[in-house]
């Protein structure tokens, strides 16, 4: 006997699906300060600088222009993927052509293309943890199976060639790899990068890497540190290599919804056809807007990395005065991923707390401070803290969650 079709009424692909839980935290610290109380939410990674005005500027006169109010190739503008082809030039030194570029609706839709376009049911990914929300879920979405590979504090939150080696299965197509780290903050050398890129060759692998942090990575203590993109510091691995970008972090672009991907002509071909029946064009408006930002100078760059590096220090230095709280300092991004071990499987003003989940529950109802928890991010008993807003909500916020714990 079978069961009525409509019995079900969300496909299972779909309904296994979980929400973004960075956005949904982001959503709960919103919806607690319409209702009147303050709350500090250190949940999006979002900029809380205004894009810079010449962008502005260039989507003005972009509306004006009837050219932009019609259909457009659903790869995107040619002149946008002339700007992407020299700024990736410019940035990385990664030499490619217009036909390996394809623009989309912000990276996270370059991710999923660049899934759905490599992977086929049953392959794996090697995913290292902690991870943004967003790769498994898109991992999924195309067929493919993530398999996780944690790296905790002890190694900087970075995975190594041996743990990658043990998790490599006759299955495996791709490495997912990240630098700087969402949500760790983590920057891996460019000698670590060599040896990865090397296992990926030695052992016939896509790798996807997402690039979306790169202009926001932080001097050490000996200086600027040594590191770089994949497919420049490995060659060999370019037409294994699918790069993800896009304007939303280095320009503070978040809701223009501008990404992009490169890779070999042939799977970028592939993902735009896919884009051609899912989207078709990104808005144009936002596409001229991202010209403008990529053929600009870096001056508000360096502004906005400027700021991140001092409010990088402020919410470090802070978390670590927390007994049960030990937080390395990132080397990019613009995340604190503490450690909150120490915290755990404990009474805390009457209330016990096994997981970080429960905790960042009760921090955000005690001290009204919203983070969201490792659990999100494949690592329970960590929680991630952006430190992406104003300086003086940033010292509140700890401060709040130090008094909490004295």
């Amino acid at each position: 006997m079978t069961s009525n079709p409509r019995e079900r009424r969300v496909s299972q692909r779909i309904g296994a699906i979980a929400e973004s839980a960075t956005l949904k935290v982001d959503a709960k610290a919103k919806a607690l300060k319409a209702e009147g109380r303050p709350v500090i939410g250190f949940g999006a990674g979002e900029p809380d600088f205004p894009t810079p005005d010449y962008i502005v500027d260039a989507a003005v006169e972009a509306c004006r222009e009837p050219r932009n109010h019609r259909y457009t190739p659903a790869g995107g503008l040619p002149e946008l993927k002339q700007a992407i082809v020299d700024k990736t030039r410019r940035d990385s030194g990664l030499e490619v052509t217009p036909a390996q570029v394809l623009i989309t609706n912000g990276g996270k839709q370059a991710i999923y293309a660049a899934f759905a376009a490599m992977l086929d049911p049953g392959d794996e990914v090697i995913v290292p943890a902690p991870y943004w929300t967003t790769y498994p879920e898109a991992i999924q979405l195309a067929g493919g199976t993530a398999v996780e590979v944690l790296a905790d504090e002890t190694q900087d939150y970075k995975v190594t060639v041996e743990q990658l080696e043990a998790a490599r299965t006759e299955r495996t197509k791709v490495l997912l790899f990240v630098s700087p780290s969402n949500p760790t903050g983590a920057v891996y050398t460019a000698d670590e990068i060599r040896a990865i890129g090397q296992w990926v060759e030695d052992n016939d692998l896509w790798v996807l890497t997402d690039e979306i942090y790169e202009h926001l990575v932080y001097d050490g203590p000996d200086g600027p540190q040594d590191t770089g993109s994949m497919p420049v510091l490995c060659p060999f691995l370019q037409d294994n290599c699918v790069v993800v970008n896009g304007v939303a972090k280095t320009y503070a672009m978040t809701g223009w919804r501008v990404g992009w991907m490169v890779g070999p002509a042939d799977l970028v071909k592939a993902a735009t056809n896919l884009q051609s029946h899912a989207t078709s064009n990104v808005a144009n408006v936002a596409q001229r807007a991202a010209i403008a930002a990529l053929e600009g100078d870096l001056s508000a760059v360096e502004e906005m990395k400027a700021a991140f590096a001092r409010r990088r220090e402020t919410i470090v230095s802070m978390l670590n005065e927390i007994e049960g709280v030990y937080c390395p300092t990132p080397g990019g991004a613009f995340y604190a991923y503490p450690s909150v071990k120490g915290l755990l499987g404990r009474e805390h003003d009457g209330v016990r707390v096994e997981t970080s989940a429960e905790l960042a529950e009760f921090i955000l109802e005690r001290a009204e401070v919203a983070a969201v928890p490792g659990e999100a991010f494949g690592s329970p008993g960590y929680l991630r803290f952006s430190y992406a807003l104003g300086d003086d909500d940033i010292v509140e916020g700890i401060t709040r969650i130090q008094k909490l714990f004295a």
